[in-house]
């Protein structure tokens, strides 16, 4: 008991420290006080919401760019949240700021894209978004009932029975927002969810809203000039006439509540199926419910509630999922909802302050283009393109998060996610017009594989091939590379394998009864039964064009960049080849070509002496590294990309791994064809040692096997099983001729 007490305790104080039910003066001193959050319109509500979640830089193709952390779900732990797409973010945001601007939505926003590019999941989190932001304080939503007290509490001459002895007596009460239930007769709520102030008549309201604004803060048209549902007006109008026009009077029985956005209970916010209605319909109340309740000077009008999508996401959003599939005559009214803010019913018209988004496939949008209609629904739509992913990273973080929820009771063996995501990027991607770039970049055009694109996308890695001038020059047209397609009717991420074709794959891979875990090699085998289903999936008729929408050879591409992770993460393992030394390396040999070029000693770490820079180490380095033509120029040139790296990242520390990834790489490559043989070795003997096959080893040999086994789980996620499958391959693929 004492338990329920505490609960019942802690929800009362809420109930009534968050103001959840007042009178109009209560509400109307509440509005002073926070004059921004209690009179804005849907738009700036929307917009206030992206600002009070904040940004993110994040990295992308050509430099960084914003994030919005709703689209994250930090209030629920990243659950369903969305990956990627952050320039529709920014569409959405930069939509938003114009219709405050404008002072009214004047545009519905069409999200357009193939199947599964996750245009559903971007409505959704706005919708998620709002109802966690509504629960804040800054986030308050309030809309009001009528409120109608039981005969004796009120004898004000209004249908509720006179006085003893005929006498008309006035209650001096000063509202009825806060009656205990037993003294009300009847609450008419405003299905509309109408905003209280429109309760102010227009020309006090716009001197109120002129007193309350804040400067740089645009007052909608909805609250400037809007008016009050057909069935509120009407009762308005009731009130008014009953109280001899005493507008102090009808505002006793208005009760101003707080409500909160839901999507369960479409309380402003709502998502509509396709469907052949108007989203909005009138029932007359006197139909189905008795008046006896409520005041004699209201039984005599006809009063009507109102229902439907658009009616209850009011002062929100509504979301039309798969618009275009409807047929055209059944969404027209749209338009007209759109652009005046109305909708045209039977008995009324009624007026929204709405946010419209919805979404449409590319073939429904191509054939609603190619009508007739297009141009007068184009002048009120705003596209918004939602393509698949072109990072194979990201595209990764969808699969993580789908086999990460249970769905599979195999051990996920490492990068198995990963070459599925790689595959599905690859198949996306559009070979680049070299004709539409500088002369000096058109050969480096030419040249880019589809691996190379899927690198430079999603890591920023240029292709070894890449140096000197020509790397700075494929940099610095990697935004170009990125937008390319952006304005063509078939555009990059426009076609390729959809997400939720990629999950059901895993999935399958995950029940392959020939693998013990969901492993890289599972996945491969899938991708192979998938490519030969072109008559099921449009993307793999493509006709293939000097590497690209080659399939089939893709899932190679995928199998080698595996084989390159594993081969880092057993040699690694063995303890053979230390990845740090490499970098250790390069950075001492660095170091010695600077204060060389500068004619400067270096200091010795040990002796605290200062030596002439070593010109055996640099001489090995540059070795490594296959160094030709003048070599103090190549010194003199990684001096100035250090240098021009610099002026970009002011007061950083020069990031070497960022600078020159294919210098280290070259060095690594090196050290580990110096001591392959031994590598193959050993990992010869770990595979028998997992195979339970020890036969002719010392004990010595053993111990050292079982610690690569043991490495590879601790540092890199992998179990016996995969361990093998990984091992198997690479001898197979890699160190066959050593």
């Amino acid at each position: 008991m004492d338990l329920l007490q505490k609960i019942g305790s802690q929800v009362e104080e809420h109930f009534k420290g968050s103001k959840r039910v007042l009178s109009f003066a209560e509400y109307l001193e509440l509005a002073r006080n926070n004059p921004r959050a209690q009179t804005r319109g849907a738009a700036q509500y929307l917009l206030d919401m992206f600002e009070h979640f904040g940004w993110d830089e994040v990295p992308a193709p050509g430099g960084e760019t914003r994030r919005a952390r709703l689209f994250d779900a930090p209030w629920d732990g990243g659950r369903a949240s969305l990956v990627g797409q952050e320039e529709v973010q920014a569409a959405i945001y930069r939509n938003l700021r114009n219709f405050v601007r404008q002072g009214r939505v004047d545009r519905f926003i069409l999200l357009t894209g193939p199947n599964g590019s996750a245009k559903s999941t971007i409505t959704e989190m706005l919708s998620r978004a709002m109802e966690q932001y509504s629960r804040l304080d800054e986030g308050a939503l309030y809309r009001f009932n009528w409120i109608f007290p039981t005969e004796k509490l009120s004898r004000s001459g209004i249908g509720f029975g006179g006085s003893s002895g005929g006498e008309t007596a006035r209650d001096d009460r000063v509202t009825f927002a806060h009656l205990e239930e037993h003294e009300v007769d009847a609450r008419v709520p405003c299905e509309m969810g109408d905003h209280p102030l429109l309760l102010v008549p227009r020309d006090a309201r716009q001197a109120l809203l002129k007193e309350l604004s804040e400067d740089g803060v645009m007052t909608s048209d909805y609250l400037l000039r809007g008016n009050l549902c057909p069935k509120c007006k009407l009762i308005y109008e009731a009130l008014l006439a009953s109280y001899e026009g005493d507008y102090l009077r009808l505002l006793r029985h208005v009760q101003v509540n707080r409500f909160f956005a839901s999507r369960r209970y479409r309380q402003a916010t709502s998502r509509v199926e396709p469907q052949m209605a108007v989203d909005a319909v009138t029932r007359q109340i006197t139909a189905d419910r008795s008046l006896g309740a409520l005041p004699t000077a209201l039984q005599n009008i006809n009063l009507y509630e109102l229902d439907g999508h658009l009616v209850k996401a009011n002062r929100g959003v509504v979301d039309f999922s798969d618009l275009l599939k409807r047929p055209i005559e059944a969404f027209k009214y749209l338009l007209i909802a759109v652009e005046e803010g109305r909708v045209s019913l039977d008995q009324a018209n009624i007026f929204f302050d709405l946010l419209f988004v919805g979404s449409s496939n590319e073939t429904h949008l191509n054939a609603l283009m190619e009508s007739h209609e297009w141009t007068s629904f184009k002048a009120r739509i705003e596209l918004v393109r939602v393509p698949y992913l072109r990072d194979y990273r990201r595209e990764k973080q969808i699969y993580d998060a789908q086999v990460g929820q249970g769905q599979v009771v195999k051990h996920i063996a490492p990068h198995a996610t990963a070459v599925a995501a790689l595959w599905a990027v690859l198949t996306r991607l559009f070979k680049p017009n070299e004709e539409k770039y500088d002369a000096k970049v058109k050969p480096l055009i030419k040249k880019l594989t589809p691996l190379e694109k899927a690198e430079l996308y999603a890591r920023g890695e240029l292709p070894g091939w890449a140096r000197g001038d020509d790397a700075k020059r494929l940099r610095g047209a990697v935004k170009e590379i990125w937008r390319e397609t952006q304005a063509e009717v078939v555009y990059e991420g426009r076609i390729g394998a959809s997400p939720r074709e990629m999950k059901t794959l895993i999935l399958d891979a995950a029940q392959d009864p020939l693998h013990d875990c969901l492993s890289p090699n599972a996945v491969f085998t899938r991708l192979q039964e998938l490519v030969k289903e072109t008559s099921v999936y449009a993307y793999l008729r493509m006709q293939s064009k000097d590497g690209y929408f080659e399939n089939e050879r893709f899932i190679d591409l995928a199998r080698g960049w595996y084989l390159d992770q594993a081969d880092r993460e057993v040699s690694d393992a063995s303890g053979l080849i230390e990845e740090e030394s490499h970098h250790e390396l390069f950075s001492r040999y660095l170091s010695n070509v600077m204060h060389q070029t500068r004619g400067e000693k270096v200091q010795n770490e040990v002796t605290g002496a200062y030596e002439e820079p070593d010109a055996q180490l640099m001489a090995q380095v540059e070795k490594d590294l296959e160094t030709t033509g003048n070599v103090e120029d190549f010194r003199k040139g990684l001096i100035s990309r250090i240098g021009a790296w610099s002026v970009d990242h002011a007061g950083e520390k020069p990031n070497y791994r960022d600078i020159f990834p294919q210098q280290l790489e070259q060095l690594r490559s090196a050290y580990f064809n110096r001591r392959k043989e031994r590598l193959q070795a050993l990992l010869e003997r770990t595979l028998r040692v997992l195979g339970d096959d020890e036969s002719g080893m010392s004990d010595e040999e053993i111990a050292e096997a079982k610690e690569v086994v043991a490495r590879l789980e601790e540092r890199h996620g992998y179990c016996e099983h995969c361990a093998r499958e990984a091992l198997a391959l690479l001898l197979g693929a890699r160190y066959a001729d050593s």
